[in-house]
């Protein structure tokens, strides 16, 4: 249990380390604009470029394993959108964004660094899998809900080729893809570029944190509504167990990418929750607090389901 302390701490204590340092000094929210670019811009996309273009290509044909991690994924948000419905009486608008709290994991800013910290290098190709296909599934499915609930309602064929421009040059999307084709044609990068991506790949998950934490404390927990404790055990608990019964169904593969899966989907949920609420102006306090509310329970959520890949309890057959 030590060991998986020692894992788990330094990434819950750097996001403690920003939060304590959002409450202690108020600076206004506007100076983590560029923290945020460098990590979605800079940082972010050379270390899901590096893990992309360093795995064999021939372990990204995965389709089965595609197929398991992303339904899950759409398991769990129209679960929770239906429980934002019927617990927090919320607008099919606002259901949306509830969805998005239960279903959308911290899979850019913990996920990678956690997942090859607990299970090794082998993890990196299923990590840059779920990243790139949730992200695809979720960044479309939320904007063509609001799109189709809005106020002023926008023709559907141009919503639709907005949502697609949106994905394809989304800079996390177009560095993965950027690395899947690095790989297939075995393109090897001068020794001061690699350098350079990897200076930047390690910077990822310390910057992230850090700026999570700050944003967390600069949330202001109010109120509580009814929906969030049932959206958040959705996402830390049900999440995992949807995904593991997925894997189950549609493997075997290998211990190391089913555990990569559990693992993934047992993150709290994502900031970007709250961005794209705030993008919507809508359920936008809701959304702070679960974001604030995940982080917190996974401290100890997380941690048992890392401990609990590392000493084998989960039986993963491959």
């Amino acid at each position: 249990m030590i060991d998986i302390l020692n894992l788990a701490l330094p990434y819950f204590g750097l996001i403690f380390v920003g939060f304590a340092c959002g409450r202690w000094k108020k600076f206004p929210e506007a100076g983590l604009v560029w923290m945020n670019f460098f990590l979605v811009f800079v940082s972010l996309p050379a270390l899901f470029f590096r893990i992309m273009s360093k795995t064999p290509f021939e372990e990204l044909n995965n389709l089965p394993f595609v197929l398991a991690t992303t339904l899950a994924t759409a398991i769990a948000f129209f679960l929770s959108g239906m429980l934002g419905r019927l617990i927090g009486k919320l607008s099919m608008r606002e259901a949306t964004m509830a969805a998005l709290s239960g279903g959308y994991g911290n899979i850019g800013y913990m996920g990678p660094g956690l997942a090859l910290a607990v299970l090794g290098t082998q993890a990196a190709a299923p990590t840059a899998l779920i990243f790139c296909f949730d992200t695809i599934f979720l960044f479309s499915v939320v904007p063509l809900g609001m799109a189709l609930t809005a106020a002023d309602k926008r023709p559907l064929i141009p919503t639709i080729l907005a949502v697609l421009r949106e994905i394809l040059l989304h800079p996390l999307i177009v560095a993965a893809y950027c690395g899947a084709a690095a790989a297939a044609f075995h393109v090897e990068l001068p020794v001061a570029v690699d350098k350079m991506l990897a200076f930047l790949q390690n910077a990822a998950a310390p910057v992230a944190l850090f700026t999570l934490g700050v944003t967390v404390a600069l949330r202001p927990l109010g109120r509580v509504p009814w929906e969030i404790p049932s959206l958040v055990a959705v996402k830390l608990l049900l999440h995992p167990v949807i995904v593991f019964g997925l894997v189950l169904a549609f493997g075997p593969f290998s211990p190391v990418w089913a555990a990569t899966a559990v693992l993934m989907a047992s993150l709290p949920p994502a900031l970007n929750v709250f961005v794209i609420a705030r993008q919507y102006n809508t359920w936008v306090e809701p959304a702070s607090v679960a974001v604030l509310i995940g982080t917190f329970v996974s401290v100890v959520t997380l941690t048992t389901v890392m401990w609990l890949i590392r000493t084998g309890q989960i039986p993963f057959p491959g």
